[in-house]
């Protein structure tokens, strides 16, 4: 399987330190390209403002940054069972809601990854000690599962949004 990263950020270098994205298929190879983006706003000449996304020049707490992880099949057979892992890159909030992924089914982590599930169940451990459900804001890790079959040369892409803290 071919792995390939590619984050687009110079100035959330250091947010995004120790972002490492894991992703498999049970056949085929995919490549996965990963883009950190803000929101930008410009008025046109017209007086009109609109929003667009771009690799952000600075970013200051309670900015929010749009990671898309698009993944490809570069092999020469249709791709099944593609799993992506992405964990939540240090000093960001998961904001609840924005994980997206068409023909994928989203499950969580708020323990670093080793157990997941949907986002109603995640459990963590109260200062009772007793388990709660999770805060989205407690999320560690995303994990996507694609249920559709890649075809060579195609692409689908899954991602969510985060603030900084």
């Amino acid at each position: 399987m071919q792995i390939s990263r590619s984050l687009f950020t110079a100035t959330l270098l250091a947010l995004l330190s120790g972002f490492s994205l894991a992703a498999y298929a049970a056949d085929g190879a995919i490549k996965v390209t990963s883009v950190a983006e803000v929101e930008v706003a410009t008025v046109g000449p017209d007086g009109k403002k609109t929003l667009r996304r771009a690799t952000p020049e600075k970013a200051v707490p309670g900015t929010e940054v749009f990671y898309t992880n698009t993944f490809e099949n570069v092999g020469r057979q249709a791709a099944s069972d593609i799993v992506i892992n992405n964990p939540i890159p240090n000093d960001t909030a998961y904001k609840a809601g924005s994980a997206f992924g068409k023909d994928a089914v989203v499950v969580f982590s708020a323990d670093g990854g080793k157990t997941f599930d949907v986002a109603d169940k995640v459990q963590v451990k109260g200062t009772d000690g007793r388990q709660r459900a999770a805060l989205p804001s407690e999320y560690t890790n995303i994990r996507w599962i694609y249920k559709g079959q890649l075809q060579p040369g195609k692409s689908s892409a899954v991602g969510f949004h985060a603030v900084i803290k």
